[in-house]
């Protein structure tokens, strides 16, 4: 069992695993199924070929990448912007608790009608949509972040007469970051929840919307296809996501003793750039000095100068 969990392979066979298994349950199942709305796996798979690859990605895929990473960036701009104003303003913050928690509770499905109303169905309305539903989580987790930063670290940049600015940047920021990142990924899987719904209202392209067309002309093998397409899509969404926050978060992951063998052997940038001065510090520390020589004929003139 420490194959399955020591090693790169072990871990990625394991994860594998699972999946496979229930493709081939599905495969098994419905070989031989007559049933619109169980249609066999190769039906399913023969469509996602006909659809996906790649017909329908720059008319469709790629028209929902956009909206949806156009609102993700403005939820969490103004995310963690709004935290950081709640989070070191206490005031604010209390001032503002009765509107953020009755906007919260409201859920973010029930916001496309009013959005459609005030923008109307174009893509702007579509991206305040994601935008609208992400970011509250957050929001929410950043100012818990920054409400949680320790007083100590506070105190001391106090101590050192940092800037406000300094003090955010270099001491809040990073002391809020884990937190930042748990409400990131959170609003991630809802921009992607937000995007589909979007696009099932009032248009005519992207994902949302061919899963709906399909469902409403009982076509279920290309229902099913835009479906596992949505997944896929999600699922290298949040694994693009990981690998960012590992490489990004490496340092807390350090600090707590989360590293794993792999990663505490594996030196970081900064790391491989300071010994990489210390090594060339060495070197010009050992290289001899090199003297210009005193020319011989300068000698007579300074002589002949002093006997003058």
């Amino acid at each position: 069992m420490r194959f399955f969990t020591r090693t790169r392979t072990g871990r990625v066979v394991l994860q594998l695993a699972l999946p496979v298994f229930l493709l081939w349950l599905w495969w098994v199942t419905s070989e031989n199924s007559t049933s619109y709305a169980y249609p066999p796996l190769s039906d399913v798979l023969e469509q996602l070929r006909e659809d996906w690859m790649f017909d329908q990605v720059p008319t469709d895929l790629v028209p929902s990448l956009a909206r949806f990473s156009a609102g993700y960036a403005i939820a969490v701009v103004a995310g963690i912007a709004g935290g950081l104003v709640l989070g070191l303003m206490p005031r604010v913050q209390r001032a503002a608790q009765p509107v953020t928690e009755f906007l919260r509770a409201i859920p973010p499905p029930l916001l496309l009608p009013f959005v459609i109303v005030t923008l109307g169905i174009g893509n702007g309305a579509k991206v305040a949509v994601i935008a609208l539903g992400s970011v509250w989580v957050i929001l929410l987790n950043a100012v818990d972040g920054v409400r949680s930063v320790d007083p100590v670290l506070l105190d001391t940049a106090a101590s050192f007469q940092l800037s406000r600015r300094r003090t955010i940047w270099r001491v809040v920021l990073p002391a809020a970051s884990p937190q930042i990142a748990v409400g990131m990924r959170t609003g991630l899987a809802v921009g992607l929840i937000m995007m589909i719904i979007s696009e099932m209202q009032g248009s005519t392209n992207g994902l949302g919307y061919q899963v709906l067309a399909a469902q409403r002309s009982f076509d279920t093998a290309s229902m099913f296809a835009g479906i596992i397409v949505i997944g896929l899509v999600g699922l290298l969404v949040n694994l693009g996501f990981v690998l960012a926050e590992k490489r990004i978060m490496r340092w807390y992951r350090g600090a707590r003793g989360l590293l794993d063998e792999n990663e505490a052997a594996r030196p970081t940038a900064r790391r491989r750039a300071a010994e990489r001065r210390t090594a060339n510090a060495a070197a010009t520390r050992d290289t001899p000095s090199r003297v210009a020589p005193v020319h011989s004929h300068l000698r007579p003139t300074r002589i002949r100068h002093q006997e003058a």
